[in-house]
């Protein structure tokens, strides 16, 4: 079975730091390309970060130069590093992994809460 599992929100202050994960289980990692997402309420759901199983890193514009995105294959496990957070940042954060053989794989977890406090 296919399965993302979220963790690591929470409860921060502007200008802190916070790592979510995404541990995989029931696919082949290696061949999946990894995505993070979030939504705030009333919001429409967006990319903030992707990376291929080769390791190559996209940011959106709007947390590029704060948040990091990265993959450990041998654990099956996403990362995103968020640094310097805003209020803005706020959101439920959802972990995506997409094939890239086949278009219609593709899997969501099931989101983490963070919330970024003024």
């Amino acid at each position: 079975q296919a399965q993302l599992v979220e963790s690591g929100g929470g409860l921060v202050q502007a200008g802190g730091s916070l790592r979510v994960s995404c541990a995989a289980s029931g696919i082949r990692f290696s061949m999946y390309t990894m995505g993070w997402y979030r939504q705030a309420p009333g919001k429409q759901r967006e990319l903030v970060a992707s990376i291929s199983s080769g390791g190559s890193a996209n940011v959106a514009d709007f947390v590029k130069g704060r948040f990091t995105i990265s993959r450990d294959n041998a654990k099956s496990t996403a990362f995103l590093q968020m640094s310097s957070l805003k209020p803005e940042d706020t959101a439920a954060y959802y972990c995506n992994a997409q094939s890239e053989f086949s278009r219609t794989l593709a899997y969501w977890g099931q989101g983490n809460q963070v919330t970024v406090s003024s």
